[in-house]
């Protein structure tokens, strides 16, 4: 990983447009490292020398994120002794192992190292060429190595979990001096929800960057997430309410398009079992408001009609087996299983709604689940409830408080609590 690499055979250009190609690795990483100076000042253009180009905008914007916690004189990455449990438990475990041959013989054969991230930028698993192996080992790029943005600065890994596409860094775009050896070609892996479930990423030394090398890692992407689709659960037939930061009706797995007063309505029947009177509901959702009794037994008429004949007429009640996360949520709650919630946990109760029921309902669940959080002396309960509510300043002083100190979350934390009490 020197700052200047001869020319390996069978290299390529590298991701540098125009013909002026820099010949020398630090002819090109001087020029960006000019850059730096300038971060504090936004509004003035990042350009570089025309034989160079022009700092990428992620790039210089990735820099300004990473210099809040990270030295780019950093030598080595943060990381965990043992991630056999992170392992075992990650979704990508078996897809990945199921193409560790193909993987582990693509980037063997052109020099390459194949690298599998989970959501928070830990590395779980590591194949190809032995001299770039123990290379990646010296800067902890390997199993257990932290790479996110707020412990590595900019790199492929934190970049791609950052902005959630496919990126590519080369040499000095790296903000740690130590890895301007280095070429990175990522893109997120997402489950059958959509969510990213962790990166994908081959890297080099710069010489042998090659903008083909990007397909194959999209190609991959493509077979690991066909495979957790594949392997995904079929869902369970029946209605599913899901209204926890955002708001659908699901049927047998597909959506049920309704408006949001309707799934508003849904909601309040979903979390009170006895049901409601219509006058009750027509409290719950109106409150003082001057609206007909006959506007909520509209409304009522055709949700019914939604859920297939699943509410009572004259005292407004769920009859059928309507399934719903906040309420999914209160169980656990109430059941002392804070794991499990803050899993459920992806946001307040319908957050755009001003229905008088479901505001109370909404305070009711975020203010049960934040005193279970302060209460628990489990620090990755804190932790997790932190990244949902980024400007609670009590709950990320909690975290501190339980975190060990040679603990890499801490700098997360940190930052969060930081930006917190600037708000």
């Amino acid at each position: 990983m020197g700052e200047e690499l001869g020319r390996a055979p069978g290299a390529h250009n590298d991701p540098i447009a125009g013909p002026h190609r820099p010949e020398r690795l630090s002819d090109y990483r001087v020029e960006l490292e000019k850059q730096w100076t300038r971060l504090a000042a936004p509004s003035r253009p990042l350009t570089l020398p025309r034989d160079t180009g022009a700092v990428r905008n992620d790039v210089a914007k990735s820099w300004q994120r990473s210099l809040h916690t990270v030295d780019p004189a950093t030598e080595v990455a943060p990381g965990f002794n043992d991630i056999s449990d992170r392992w075992s438990e990650s979704p990508l475990r078996r897809p990945v192992t199921e193409l560790a041959g193909q993987l582990r013989g693509m980037a063997e054969e052109s020099g390459y190292l194949a690298v599998v991230s989970d959501e928070s930028g830990t590395i779980l698993w590591t194949a190809g060429d032995r001299t770039l192996r123990r290379q990646g080992e010296a800067v902890n790029f390997a199993p257990g190595g932290v790479w996110d943005e707020s412990h590595m600065g900019t790199n492929g890994l934190s970049l791609a979990l950052h902005d959630d596409r496919a990126v590519t860094v080369f040499s000095a775009e790296h903000l740690v001096a130590a890895l301007h050896g280095w070429v990175c070609y990522s893109a997120p892996i997402h489950g059958p929800d959509g969510r990213t479930v962790g990166v994908l990423d081959l890297s080099s030394t710069w010489e042998r960057s090659h903008p083909m090398v990007m397909t194959s890692v999209r190609a991959l992407v493509t077979a690991v997430e066909t495979m957790l689709r594949a392997e995904a659960p079929t869902p369970a037939p029946g209605v599913r309410l899901e209204c926890l930061g955002a708001a659908r009706l699901l049927r047998d797995g597909r959506p049920v398009p309704l408006p949001p007063r309707q799934l508003e309505i849904l909601a309040l029947l979903a979390l009170e079992p006895d049901g409601y009177t219509p006058e009750q509901l027509h409290a719950a959702v109106y409150g003082e408001r001057a609206v007909s009794l006959n506007t909520l037994k509209a409304d009522v008429s055709h949700l019914r009609r939604a859920t297939r004949g699943e509410i009572t007429n004259r005292r407004y009640m769920l009859t059928g087996e309507v399934s719903c996360d906040a309420v999914d949520l209160l169980a656990a709650i109430e059941g002392g299983d804070l794991t499990s919630a803050l899993w459920l946990y992806r946001g307040p109760l319908l957050p755009g709604s001003e229905l008088p029921g479901v505001e109370q309902w909404r305070a009711h669940l975020d203010v049960g689940i934040r005193n279970a959080v302060l209460g628990s002396d489990r620090p990755e309960h804190a932790v997790a409830f932190g990244q949902r509510c980024p400007g609670d300043v009590a709950v990320h002083e909690h975290a501190l408080r339980l975190l060990p100190r040679d603990d890499v979350r801490r700098a997360v934390v940190t930052a969060r609590l930081f930006t917190a009490r600037q708000g």
